[in-house]
């Protein structure tokens, strides 16, 4: 996609989302939520079958009633009562949201790969059906499943730009179903997954096989050599990872349902080659008492009280020992952390040499929390230039506010943070840079207590030299500072008589 075509779609998509959110009025974001991004999945389906139905029209051999021939090509088969156009007849009427309830139904029922996923009660008392109807006709003006839409991902943009605004609407919810995209990126140029399995044991909305996909397709590879595995806890967030991947052609295998991965882990012999994740941070109450004995605590048992180390040897346990790679975020403590055995899993996890990289990230990056994060890259197996060492890279100055409250790290800072692990791994034409990158060995961390934090590797950031003496520097600026306490004392005696002059003299 051109640049113009590019920033045409985001003052498109932002058009879009105002009048869509306009239309919400009390009804609360995490609701409403689920209402909009139902149709317009919805109005996505019906898209993409009328324009094949419109080929096979012009084809005299072909019957355009013929499921097979829409199957074939991975496009869903959208009974009449569910097409937009049928919809569209009952958006003025009391009876719009039994329609789209009937609509779901029916493309549920003829799309197994659907079944339980679809949201099937626009036809409740306190949806506003006016306000339903206005939706409808405010997404029957835009096409997001013609060829020409699909060649620009314009559904997919468009649906990813909403998740973003509802995440942002939700405040600490909204984290728990999506993550930054800038986030996903950085993840997705450091560990490149081209080909192979694709992981993410809490995927949220399917944030991070939707950014593998785009780096594919950018890199001219081919989606077809990716399988994709996911799994998610949240029965409602399952479903927008289904509806996510669907409308990107994505298969996936999220598994028949919602569960949880520590306690009913659907992909048990899974071993993925490649794992993108962002699990909860922190999270208190995971059901560790009950995993004590779990064979995938192979580095130690995680503490009952924070499930950080068991998302870091969940993952492990899944990577395939050849040449697998996983990223994660977690939260800073993770670095530090020497509660309940926290340390120890840490230490033995450097002494087997499973951590590649760790990267410090910017605070404020997430609509759910100020909280800084990191970034653990983590192989079972390193190439001989990395082997027993690690790269630290301290990101914490990246990055700039793109509202009050929310930062975000451009295409550059992403090639940035990339590159310099890349020159890394391959050891090319990389140079430790004081206050940024820092590759420690085994010993130099151990030297540290095993703390990851890359604040304590990369040092401080070189100033360069203005060729000043200390002794003059010292001069100037002692003159200087004398100099301002002489105008402050000036200053004081001119208040004192302005004061004095009004009768508040002090």
């Amino acid at each position: 996609m051109s640049k113009n075509e590019s920033s045409t779609m985001l003052g498109y998509e932002d058009k879009l989302w105002q009048a869509a959110d306009k239309l919400r009025g009390s009804m609360d974001s995490s609701e409403y939520k689920h209402v909009v991004l139902g149709l317009i999945f919805l109005k996505y389906v019906s898209d993409a079958f009328e324009t094949k139905y419109q080929e096979l029209l012009k084809d005299k051999y072909a019957d355009e009633e013929d499921k097979d021939e829409y199957m074939s090509e991975n496009i869903f088969w959208v009974p009449k009562i569910a097409r937009w156009n049928e919809i569209l007849r009952y958006a003025n009427t009391p009876e719009i949201g039994q329609v789209i309830d009937n609509a779901m139904e029916s493309i549920e029922k003829e799309n197994p790969s659907l079944k339980g996923v679809l949201n099937k009660n626009y036809s409740r008392p306190e949806l506003e059906k006016t306000t339903l109807g206005e939706l409808v006709t405010l997404f029957t003006n835009i096409e997001i499943g013609t060829n020409k839409a699909k060649e620009m991902d314009m559904l997919g943009r468009v649906y990813e730009y909403f998740l973003s605004k509802f995440a942002s609407a939700e405040g600490k919810g909204g984290g728990e179903f999506y993550t930054p995209t800038c986030i996903v990126k950085t993840l997705v140029e450091m560990i490149e997954p081209y080909k192979g399995r694709v992981y993410d044991p809490c995927c949220g909305s399917g944030g991070m096989f939707v950014q593998s996909s785009k780096f594919i397709k950018e890199h001219r590879g081919s989606i077809n050599d990716v399988s994709v595995f996911g799994q998610e806890r949240n029965p409602t967030t399952w479903k927008l990872a289904k509806m996510n991947l669907a409308i990107r052609r994505i298969d996936g295998n999220l598994g028949s349902h919602n569960a949880d991965t520590f306690h009913e882990d659907l992909h048990k012999t899974l071993k993925a080659d490649y794992i993108l994740a962002n699990p909860p941070f922190n999270i208190s109450d995971w059901g560790g008492d009950r995993l004590k004995e779990d064979m995938r605590w192979k580095y130690g048992v995680p503490p009952t009280g924070n499930a950080n180390y068991a998302w870091l040897q969940h993952m492990l346990f899944h990577l395939s020992p050849e040449n697998g790679v996983a990223g994660t975020v977690l939260a800073n403590g993770s670095l530090s952390s020497e509660t309940s055995n926290e340390g120890n899993i840490r230490k033995q996890m450097i002494e087997e040499d499973v951590i590649d990289a760790i990267v410090a990230m910017p605070s404020q990056l997430f609509y759910a929390t100020g909280i800084p994060c990191c970034l653990w890259i983590m192989r079972k197996t390193k190439n001989e230039n990395t082997e027993n060492k690690i790269l630290f890279i301290d990101a914490r100055n990246l990055g700039h506010m793109i509202d009050r409250k929310v930062k975000e790290l451009s295409e550059e800072d992403i090639q940035k943070i990339a590159e310099t692990y890349h020159n890394w791994k391959e050891n090319k034409n990389y140079e430790d840079v004081a206050g940024f990158c820092k590759s420690a060995n085994k010993e130099e961390v151990e030297a540290n207590n095993y703390v990851l934090t890359p604040g304590r590797y990369v040092g401080t950031e070189e100033i360069e030299e203005d060729g000043i003496p200390f002794e003059e520097k010292m001069k100037i600026l002692t003159s200087q500072l004398k100099e301002q306490f002489e105008q402050g004392q000036k200053l004081d005696e001119e208040i004192k008589k302005v004061l004095g002059a009004i009768g508040y003299g002090i």
